[in-house]
């Protein structure tokens, strides 16, 4: 989350000549063979990558492949992975494993009775690499069935140097201060931030930081679970604040109209694509790997990131998301299917994506010199040191009608409240309304 939801600009064409594969769902994919202990079984793998995200993760399979034999089919499900594999397993259709990117999906996985619990040997290396929080949330009652295998940053602030250096502006210590900033950018001639309305996990994940660090952790979790109502007068002032940003239209590129209409990768086009309209862009670690593959930015000199800044007097947010492999009861092929997330569970798989950038791993038997850049190695730093105080992302722990569903639910709402900032308590009240059934109170 993350997340999840990264759909680039590479098409799925294009993609599939990159690899010299049929990588879109086309076959099955293969990358070496020989005499290997899963030599003639192909794997299954469904999940939400795409564009350089889905390039990247095949890398990863085609080492596996390398290792065991096992050949490997991956398909794109885009944002409603749930909607997808649900009506693959209703076909007979059913992958063998699911690349998750919410624990309110692998909950709804679970309690359908869909997953399979991981095997004893990639528990142990969860137990052995990850800290606790990862395995509590890749486990429902007790029993391990996702594995956190890429997880994001999602309290950083990406910028371009040079334009924050014509504005004569610093990165800012609060967010007071960055939309002070923000406005002198403005001034100077960019917009301050290029926001991604068309896509509504963007909006929860900058609702999420101001939330976590203007209510605090404890108002956090509760909200996470739903034990406050969305009424709550800390909504409402996390509401309030966004709305100041949301309504401001020198400091959005666009104004509202333009946000409602640019998607995530479009969003990091503005400020790091060859015609520059922003000088910031919010969203997770993963920004760096866009801006590198699809833009030709060096990671550190022409795009870098400050921590998403504390409000009002609240500690800075950390925010994580990741995607988790789980293995499907109705795939075909159990067997391979446990091997491959035992793979993924790994330092070695880690490194493969490492390598390749765009990518933070949980677990912290990873050599942090396998990172690209020092950057990417600072973000992973930051994140496997954050241990236990990391909270999850607040969208992805919920039911997906209400945190991870385009159209509907969080998503649309705060597309609404971006539209419309005037009425923080009513937005407020629609977002407890759909979290109430979502979560059938």
């Amino acid at each position: 989350m993350m997340r999840r939801r990264t759909t680039l600009l590479t098409g799925c064409t294009a993609l599939a000549l990159a690899l010299g594969t049929t990588a879109c769902g086309g076959g099955p994919v293969t990358a070496g063979g020989g005499d290997k202990a899963l030599s003639g079984q192909t794997v299954t793998v469904a999940g939400v990558w795409s564009g350089t995200e889905q390039k990247n993760f095949q890398k990863v399979l085609d080492a596996f492949t390398e290792k065991t034999g096992a050949k490997t089919q991956f398909t794109s499900t885009g944002d409603n992975v749930s909607t997808v594999v649900g009506s693959k397993i209703e076909g007979g259709n059913a992958p063998d494993v699911v690349m998750v990117p919410q624990v309110g999906v692998l909950k709804q996985f679970a309690a359908k009775g869909w997953l399979k619990p991981l095997s004893k040997k990639t528990e142990q290396s969860v137990d052995a690499g990850y800290a606790p929080v990862w395995k509590k949330y890749g486990s429902v009652d007790g029993t391990l069935y996702g594995l956190y295998f890429k997880a994001a940053h999602k309290s950083t602030v990406w910028y371009s140097p040079d334009a924050l250096a014509q504005a004569g502006v610093k990165p800012p210590k609060s967010y007071d201060e960055m939309l002070k900033a923000g406005q002198t950018v403005s001034d100077s001639g960019l917009a301050a931030f290029s926001v991604a309305g068309q896509d509504g996990w963007t909006l929860t994940d900058w609702f999420e930081n101001v939330y976590l660090s203007q209510a605090g952790p404890e108002k956090y979790d509760a909200l996470a679970a739903h034990k406050l109502k969305w009424t709550d007068a800390s909504v409402v002032d996390a509401l309030t604040t966004l709305g100041k940003l949301f309504k401001d239209k020198q400091l959005i590129a666009g104004g509202q109209k333009g946000a409602l209409n640019t998607d995530f990768p479009g969003s990091v086009e503005k400020v790091f694509g060859p015609e520059p309209e922003a000088g910031m862009v919010y969203e997770g670690d993963f920004v760096a790997g866009v801006a590198k593959d699809q833009f030709g930015k060096t990671v550190g000199k022409d795009a870098n990131f400050f921590p998403f800044p504390a409000v009002g007097g609240g500690e800075a947010p950390v925010v994580s998301g990741g995607d988790a492999a789980a293995v499907l009861k109705d795939g075909k092929n159990q067997k391979a299917a446990q091997a491959l997330t035992e793979y993924l569970a790994t330092p070695e798989a880690s490194a493969v994506w490492a390598e390749a950038g765009g990518f933070l791993s949980p677990n912290k038997e990873l050599d942090l010199a396998k990172y690209g850049d020092d950057v990417t190695r600072a973000t992973a730093k930051s994140l496997v040191q954050a241990g236990d105080s990391v909270r999850f992302d607040m969208s992805d722990q919920a039911p997906a009608a209400f945190g991870g569903t385009k159209g509907t639910g969080e998503w649309k709402l705060l597309q609404d409240f971006l539209r419309d900032p005037s009425d923080p308590k009513g937005t407020a009240a629609k977002l407890e309304a759909a979290a109430a059934k979502a979560y059938q109170d």
